[in-house]
């Protein structure tokens, strides 16, 4: 039920029973396949869109073609709200990584939403505020960081935002691919290997096909 799924993005957690009700008579469900192209950069764009399911990355191209992965974002997370706010061209381009299924809030929509339901508004500017204090990590670790502690807080950002805890450390399932977090950490793929395996020799981490454990101290090779 669409009430029920809005009722957990943290966004809306503040809306009463009747106005998630009409929030949801306004929404438009989407789905889109892996690798299908949801936002591109620069376009006109008036949509604020929620992730019920799948994932999706969010990246932009520097002049030389290559990519840099800003954030990947899954179920409960939004997307699209800086162009719904000042109706300017998308900042970044948006893909679906895996078969994600979205809901779709037009402009004239949410900005009658914001004036009814303030509220709304302290939290969307709370999630702007994480997002630029991320952007402002990886902008410091790129400029500041050798590529192991780049590769290394790239993992470890993972494992915050994802992370499921088990009692040896962190378990990230469905890890980025290598590409992935080489686009994320500013290094090359093969890179990406040798550090991974680098740090799982070290006993620092355990890779397993997609799923990466992050070790607690306590489980460190001695």
């Amino acid at each position: 039920m669409v009430r029920e799924f809005l009722r957990q993005v943290p966004l809306f957690e503040s809306l009463s029973l009747d106005e998630l009700d009409a929030l949801a008579s306004v929404t438009i469900a989407r789905s889109f396949s892996r690798d299908n192209v949801i936002i591109l950069a620069e376009e006109e764009g008036d949509t604020l869109f929620l992730i019920r399911s799948g994932q999706v990355k969010v990246s932009i191209v520097s002049d030389d073609g290559r990519e840099v992965i800003l954030s990947l974002l899954g179920p409960g997370a939004v997307f699209g709200e800086l162009s719904l706010l000042d109706g300017r061209p998308r900042s970044a381009n948006v893909v679906a990584t895996e078969e994600t299924e979205l809901f779709m809030l037009r402009r004239p929509d949410f900005v009658q939403l914001i004036c009814r339901v303030p509220r709304i508004a302290t939290a969307l500017l709370a999630e702007l505020a994480s997002r630029l204090r991320k952007t402002d990590r990886q902008i410091e670790g790129l400029a500041l960081l050798d590529v192991t502690s780049r590769i290394a807080e790239t993992l470890l950002q993972l494992a915050s935002e994802r992370g499921v805890e088990v009692p040896e450390g962190v378990v990230i399932q469905k890890r980025p691919t290598h590409q992935d977090l080489a686009n994320m950490s500013g290094t090359t793929r093969e890179t990406v290997s040798r550090v991974l395996k680098r740090l799982e020799s070290q006993g620092y981490l355990t890779c397993r096909g997609r799923t990466i454990t992050i070790l607690r101290e306590d489980h460190w090779n001695r």
